[in-house]
């Protein structure tokens, strides 16, 4: 077997490469290829090509297998079940820290502070240097925590908020009684039967609509500690005669307290959660301390009112203090300077983690990183770039670099083009997307990637001609948003174009999202309002592709359609993997188990009765054109399109994936694999095929996240096509290409946070790239051809 890349490599801890063999992991096809330690490498590819296969499901989890491997001994047990990734051999492989974007759930304890572990430092300053009230005791920086006994509020047990439901909520429609259904947060079936039959039994009348019964009466019925008991006697049905018997009565606030306190199913609490409303505590007026910690003072502040603070602002109020603080602000001061610099001082420390988005929050670990010290290991960072404005693309490159001159590998999967050109050296993978990408194209330095012909991002890597100016298109009405004052806008008002494809753009924290959430249901000449965001699809793995196109229903029609089905009596529901029946019991049909180990995640393994098929054996003899269900499931989105050609209903679904470009994924890939970009672009692909219906404006957040240019050519044909069949297009967009074919810009600005909230400029694009103070301007100029 001839080895391209010469004779296999000694094994010497001198080899400065890093040297992946038979990389077989997802849809790699045995990739062979040599890395250089030490450097800036970026890996490059269109979506789905394979590229995030190769840095984080090859080279970072057999770095991760390595360490837990020698962590401890159990966790062998672990890497055997979740199984080591698929790959021959990786030599001069340093230990690796990922900076993924990740896309579990955060809790609501998390925030700025705790991520960056800036929170730690303010708490030490307030407890050594905190001016406390004459009398009371020093306190320690525990006591400063709204995690910890000795320092969260007594009443909302730190957490900042109280949970209160109200008759709104919790009689959504009066105009219902209360046999009909009035009292939504009632338990459904034979439970909400039976607390009407209590009602009923103790002389409430349950047959007028809501909105007639006396105050005080409905004020009981929802809100009373009491529980009485009765005995009921069920109305007699002619077929089955009840026994009566002893209920007892429990109020709708009382069931979704208790529901929302005890439960231990995520559904029944979500449901409950609809039900209650937030508000701040009354105690510690949402600033989650006790009152003790909230008597102590820095510079005049409490420990609360610095967590309020925007970072920037935060850092120039530190300065000029006592001698004895000194030292404990410069540590704060200087943990706060990378944060600055990569464009992100409009954050405070008290902004709640699942309020930011993941290239906010990946920069911010970043940030944390530089200060951490670590030298010798590989960074792996997926789309660093993303959510930046080109302004702030160039502070993040001097991060990186200064993670590789401190004696790091710096691996980032990266479609941003600037990001790649400033790279040491170039991983291109391709050429196409699933099955028809998995190949390395190219490993070598930047510049001689233009001698690939075959590569998708050589085209746009080097080829820097603009793009034609389009005809711009007349807009057929304004939409008028405002006066906004929101977050960081001040008596915003701006006007949007109907019938056009309008960018929204300016540097992050700018105000952009806040703006055009601001755009609600309703407006005059709008029908209906879609926004497709980066959301994902579903939280568990029981949600898919095809489960949330509703792809999946016509599918299990089809397979019930089939003989061997009727002969056996399978109807549509033996083929759901969601209910009892079809499914495999032992993973429930998730063809997953879950893995809980001491100390580490929780981990899934493959299902160890049907191997991650999801269904039982007896459902698994049905067959449609030779495959059963599960292997329908495993069908990427193109292969399917060929089996179902004769299916119109099957075929529209599967045609507007492969429209947006989404013809590589698997009809059955959990929803939990999916990236924020790939999600977006199902949501996408389900508006289009809902066919048109008058009016419609879409709003999309920035939708090239995580997509090549290739892909960006793809997703924006779909939009203008949008725009061309009578609709409104508004996208968030930092891509300059996308915002140089828009019909209309609007620009904010001018810096992040309070120096932000301003529309510096509104107008067409060529219009807004001379506007003078835009820190979008001379990014857009360039991308649009010299006049």
């Amino acid at each position: 077997m001839h080895d391209p890349h010469g004779p296999q490599a000694p094994h010497h801890p001198h080899d400065p490469y890093v040297r992946v063999r038979g990389a077989r992991e997802h849809n790699l096809k045995g990739v062979d290829v040599n890395i250089p330690r030490d450097v800036l490498a970026v890996f490059t590819g269109v979506s789905g090509s394979g590229k995030s296969s190769l840095a984080f499901g090859t080279i970072y989890a057999e770095a991760q297998r390595r360490y837990f491997e020698s962590v401890a001994p159990y966790a062998r047990r672990l890497i055997h079940q979740v199984g080591a990734p698929k790959v021959g051999e990786i030599t001069g492989l340093p230990p690796a820290v990922s900076l993924q974007q990740r896309r579990s759930a955060p809790t609501s304890r998390s925030s700025v502070g705790t991520v960056t572990n800036l929170s730690n430092s303010l708490r030490m300053l307030f407890s050594r240097a905190g001016d406390h009230p004459p009398g009371a005791e020093r306190l320690d920086s525990d006591s400063f925590s709204p995690n910890t006994a000795a320092g969260a509020c007594p009443e909302c047990h730190g957490l900042g908020q109280v949970h209160r439901t109200s008759e709104e909520l919790l009689v959504p429609d009066p105009s219902l009684s209360i046999r009909d259904g009035a009292i939504a947060a009632w338990p459904g079936a034979w439970q909400g039967k039976n607390l009407r039959d209590i009602l009923d039994t103790l002389g409430y009348d349950v047959d007028r609509p809501w909105r007639e019964l006396p105050a005080d009466q409905r004020q009981w019925i929802l809100f009373t500690d009491e529980q009485p008991v009765v005995t009921v006697h069920p109305v007699r049905d002619a077929d089955r005669i009840q026994r009566p018997y002893q209920g007892t009565y429990m109020s709708a606030h009382r069931y979704v307290m208790k529901t929302f306190a005890d439960s231990k199913s995520a559904t029944l609490r979500a449901k409950a959660e609809r039900f209650l409303a937030a508000a701040p505590c009354p105690a510690c007026g949402g600033s989650r301390l006790r009152p003790e910690a909230l008597a102590v003072t820095f510079a005049g502040r409490t420990i609360a009112e610095f967590a309020a603070l925007p970072l920037a602002e935060l850092a120039a109020s530190l300065e000029g203090r006592s001698e004895a603080a000194r030292v404990l602000t410069a540590d704060l001061t200087s943990r706060i300077a990378p944060v600055l610099e990569l464009g992100l001082g409009y954050l405070s420390l008290d902004r709640a983690s699942p309020t930011l988005s993941a290239g906010e929050l990946q920069r911010l670990r970043l940030a944390t990183q530089l200060r951490s010290g670590l030298f010798g290991v590989v960074y792996v960072l997926d789309e660093p770039s993303a959510g930046l404005h080109p302004a702030d693309t160039e502070a993040l490159l001097t991060v990186l670099a200064r993670l590789k001159a401190a004696g790091n590998s710096v691996f980032v999967v990266e479609h941003h083009l600037d990001v790649v050109r400033g790279a040491d050296w170039l991983v291109d993978v391709g050429p196409r997307a699933g099955e028809h990408g998995g190949q390395v194209l190219h490993s070598g330095p930047v510049a001689q990637l233009a001698a690939v012909p075959e590569s998708a991002t050589a085209r746009f890597l080097f080829d820097r001609t603009p793009a034609a100016v389009r005809q711009l298109r007349t807009p057929r009405g304004q939409l008028k948003v405002g006066p906004v004052t929101r977050h960081n806008l001040r008596g915003v008002t701006a006007e949007f174009p109907l019938g056009v494809f309008t960018a929204v753009t300016g540097v992050s924290g700018s105000g952009k999202s806040t703006l055009i959430g601001e755009i609600t249901e309703g407006p005059t000449g709008v029908g209906r309002l879609v926004s497709v965001d980066q959301k994902p699809i579903g939280r568990t793995p029981r949600s898919n592709l095809a489960t949330y196109t509703g792809l999946f229903d016509v599918v299990r029609k089809v397979f019930a359609a089939t003989d061997e089905a009727r002969e056996r009596g399978f109807g549509v529901g033996r083929f759901s993997f969601n209910v009892a029946g079809g499914r495999c019991e032992t993973c429930q049909g998730e063809g997953f188990v879950s893995v809980e180990l001491l100390f580490l995640p929780s981990t899934y393994a493959p299902c160890p009765d049907c191997a991650g098929a999801r269904y039982n054996p007896e459902t698994l003899e049905v067959t449609y054109r030779g495959r059963n269900i599960a292997q329908i499931l495993d069908l990427t989105v193109e292969a399917a399109a060929d089996l179902f050609a004769d299916n119109p209903a099957v075929a529209r679904s599967l045609g507007t994936l492969l429209d947006v470009g989404l013809g590589y994924l698997r009809l059955g890939q959990p929803a939990t694999e999916l990236s924020g970009g790939e999600a977006q672009r199902i949501k996408l692909a389900s508006e289009l095929q809902r066919g048109q219906r008058g009016h419609t404006l879409y709003l999309l957040d920035e939708p090239t996240t995580g997509l090549h240019p290739a892909d960006v050519e793809v997703l924006m044909r779909q939009l203008h096509g949008l725009v061309d069949a009578g609709n409104s297009v508004v996208v968030v967009e930092h891509d300059m290409s996308v915002v140089a074919d828009a019909d209309w810009v609007i620009d904010l600005g001018p810096g992040g946070g309070d120096a932000g909230g301003q529309i510096v400029a509104a107008g067409p694009p060529t219009a807004v790239a001379r506007a003078e103070g835009s820190a979008t301007a001379p990014y857009l100029a360039r991308a649009l051809p010299p006049v």
